[in-house]
């Protein structure tokens, strides 16, 4: 893993980026890495702007701000309009498809995850479309151990959906696997 990794996730208020970047960053801190998580939201819970970022490095972390991220998350196009301009070139995108609609022209590597309509058809609720993209950012970038994924999850969600939530994030992970 390289010094420092940012990663911003970024959607709209109700979609849980905010919840995916906190089990980032625990999944991250149980691996034994450092790690920065902060968030940001408008002032409506549902539908404003949102977004979670996380910072992952061997060594101690001196400024805890994304500066210019190495994997943006965008779930929603508003994200992906407003993040984009701070994803490194030959950076990480990953995007819901069934959501994220215009794609402009881009020097990254862009991973298109259809968590929304994947957590609707296995999973009978879009509420784990972020837990998806999860799967797939772990799978995809390796930062953190599947373990620890797992045990972050089960440590942040109420126990009645942690199964579910395993489940989604298993799911993110089979989508890379098939991509």
């Amino acid at each position: 893993m390289p010094n420092r990794i940012e990663i911003r996730v970024a959607g709209l208020g109700g979609q849980g980026v905010v919840l995916a970047g906190h089990i980032l960053g625990k999944a991250a801190a149980y691996d034994g890495l450092h790690v920065v998580q902060t968030q940001s939201y408008g002032a409506e819970a549902r539908g404003s702007a949102a977004k979670s970022e996380v910072i992952i490095s061997d060594r101690k972390i001196g400024f805890p701000m994304v500066r210019s991220c190495d994997v943006l998350v965008a779930m929603s196009q508003t994200a992906l309009d407003r993040n984009l301009k701070d994803l490194k070139r030959n950076g990480t995108l990953l995007i819901d498809p069934g959501i994220v609609k215009n794609m402009p022209e881009t020097k990254v590597k862009v991973f298109k995850i259809p968590a929304t309509e994947t957590a609707e058809s296995r999973l009978k609720s879009k509420m784990y479309a972020n837990i998806i993209i999860l799967g797939a950012l772990a799978k995809i970038t390796g930062l953190v151990k599947t373990t620890a994924v797992e045990r972050a999850i089960e440590d942040s969600v109420p126990e009645k959906l942690k199964h579910t939530n395993i489940e989604a994030f298993k799911i993110g992970q089979e989508l890379m696997t098939q991509a």
